[in-house]
């Protein structure tokens, strides 16, 4: 069920309000012009953003006290985290598209807006279905279960852009220009309205985060069931999924155990919805254990890669210590 405590229409209002203005500084200040995002740029608003979700953190204590703090931050760091798959599978279809970097910031940032919409009527949704069948939280736990074991023993399925059933309905009904034409979702060729590429790709990017939306959204639901704090750690999650982005994307290959990573929260979140019943695990346990493992994924990564790196290049010094050898000797009288 619900909690008691009840967030005000203008907590909901003053926030939302916030975010927007804050979308609309962004894209009408900060990137008036199309360009590239630095990865120091990027950086920084990640970091910005995550201080910011913790100085609203802050502000919930004194008015509804630290469980609610604590359940922000909680459900915060699991949409994070299960945000970072997301960025790899953006990385992937930006590639296959060939979409330019200078066009990938505003490309999200009409992704995030339509993500916000998508996820705040998931929310609602989720939340009448749990305020009046409460064994719904049972079947989300079911499916946390499942969808992280599969994760755990599936094998790495390819993401197949050009395949998307969604992008081959958009291109039957609608006409899709050859190539693209700066930002622009629309453009006239011949005195014909078509899409760009551009749209293509942003409706790729709006199918991809509903996916991972399904796994997010129930996941939050063991740590919380109050409305306002799933929407506003999901859209701290979101707007921090931009610019996590450009520091990430070009580091795929050094996160390979991230995946077990998420696929063992997920297994865990699941476990919690389903003996909620015999043992309610405290937040600042479930704060603890998430924090823990995705650490240690991202740890357990970054290790292999050095030690692959390293090992390349023990290779490398060894067949060119070997070649000079041969030289000497082919030298020798």
């Amino acid at each position: 069920m619900l909690a008691a405590v009840e967030f005000q229409w203008w907590h909901w209002a003053s926030f939302v309000l916030v975010v927007l203005v804050f979308l609309a500084m962004d894209l009408g200040l900060f990137h008036r012009e199309a360009r590239e995002v630095r990865f120091k740029e990027a950086l920084g608003w990640t970091c910005f953003l995550v201080v910011m979700a913790l100085v609203f953190a802050g502000t919930l204590v004194p008015s509804f006290g630290k469980d609610d703090a604590l359940e922000f931050l909680t459900g915060y760091i699991i949409e994070l985290s299960l945000s970072m798959d997301n960025v790899f599978v953006i990385a992937v279809i930006f590639q296959y598209f060939g979409v330019p970097r200078a066009y990938q910031h505003r490309l999200l940032f009409w992704g995030i807006m339509g993500a916000l919409v998508m996820r705040g009527l998931m929310i609602w949704l989720g939340a009448e279905l749990v305020e009046h069948y409460e064994w719904t939280l049972y079947l989300f736990g079911v499916f946390l279960v499942f969808t992280g074991v599969k994760m755990l023993i599936g094998t790495e399925e390819e993401v197949e852009p050009g395949k998307n059933a969604v992008v081959r309905l958009v291109r039957r009904f609608f006409p899709v220009a050859s190539r693209y034409d700066g930002q622009r979702f629309l453009t006239r060729e011949r005195g014909k309205l078509l899409l760009t590429p551009l749209a293509l790709v942003l409706v790729m990017v709006e199918t991809t985060d509903l996916i991972f939306a399904l796994d997010s959204i129930p996941a939050i639901f063991a740590i919380t069931q109050k409305p306002f704090i799933i929407f506003t750690s999901n859209v701290f999650a979101i707007l921090g999924l931009r610019s996590l982005y450009f520091v990430l994307a070009g580091a795929v290959a050094y996160f390979c155990y991230l995946k077990y990573g998420l696929a063992i929260v997920l297994v865990l979140i699941g476990f919690k919805m389903l003996i909620v019943d015999w043992y309610p695990m405290p937040t600042w346990l479930s704060l603890v254990l998430v924090g823990t493992i995705i650490a240690g994924s991202m740890l357990l990564s970054l290790g292999q890669a050095r030690r692959q790196e390293d090992c390349a290049a023990t290779a490398s010094g060894e067949d060119g210590a070997g070649g000079g050898g041969g030289g000497d000797a082919a030298g020798k009288p």
